[in-house]
């Protein structure tokens, strides 16, 4: 069989990950002398990684994520009462595996978004479906799911994934028809899936913005025992970069 016939045969079969490395293996098996086995495996491997590869990018892709940051670009040197532990310990991904929830707490500013997005980033590159989405987004599609119904279909898309990120909790109040339908969510993803917060409020405050007490209780109890609590505290990284580029402007 020719080379262009097995290329032809890889293209049809989807062995993308093959074929783009095909030329190149042959070449190292003849000036090495590999055996057969040798380049079945490095032609395996090559298929193996292409597709991993693509399937953390679709994984990214359907996320939602508004950027895509690391961990490790986390800015440590600002004040911040986060530590390398508990950024370590996050990125084990363990609390994935318990389906424990995150809350991230702190006033704006202080890189709130940037962990939880920094967190779903990782999680797909390691094989896990996320999806990103602001509580005012959330409480709009909601609502419009309701208005149209289509509200399985919205909630399973919420509780389908492993890790679903709620962006700025508080800064729309909930009424009693929100509250109920949030707290629905949070049960069925609760101790199977993780969701992660991110918030200004403490949990003793979220009562301020949910308008029915007793489902205000009910979401507080289903968050307070099990969730990984992290409070970032310290200077506004805006303010941080605003003082920066006038100290820049003050030595020219």
């Amino acid at each position: 069989m020719s080379m262009p016939q097995i290329k032809n045969i890889m293209f049809d079969l989807k062995l993308l990950g093959m074929l783009h490395c095909l030329e190149g293996t042959l070449k190292d098996a003849t000036e090495e002398s590999w055996g057969p086995t040798e380049v079945l495996d490095v032609l395996l491997q090559a298929e193996n990684d292409f597709r991993e590869d693509k399937r953390s990018e679709r994984l990214l892709k359907n996320s939602k994520l508004k950027i895509k940051p690391a961990l490790e670009d986390f800015d440590f040197t600002a004040k911040r009462t986060i530590t390398r532990k508990e950024i370590k310990e996050l990125y084990s991904l363990e609390w994935i595996k318990m389906g424990r929830p995150i809350l991230i707490i702190g006033p704006t500013g202080v890189g709130k978004t940037f962990i939880a997005q920094a967190l779903g980033h990782h999680a797909c590159r390691h094989k896990q479906p996320v999806l990103f989405m602001s509580i005012s987004d959330l409480l709009e599609h909601q609502m419009l799911a309701r208005t149209t119904k289509t509200y399985l279909k919205f909630k399973a898309k919420l509780t389908k994934p492993s890790i679903l990120i709620l962006d700025d909790f508080g800064l729309k109040k909930f009424n009693s028809g929100e509250a109920h339908d949030f707290c629905e969510i949070l049960e069925e993803r609760m101790g199977d899936k993780s969701t992660i917060i991110t918030t200004q409020l403490p949990l003793d405050h979220w009562s301020e913005v949910i308008e029915d007490p007793v489902i205000a209780d009910a979401i507080i109890d289903r968050l307070i025992h099990s969730s990984i609590k992290l409070t970032v505290k310290g200077e506004s990284y805006r303010k941080v970069k605003a003082k920066k580029l006038d100290q820049m402007k003050g030595k020219q």
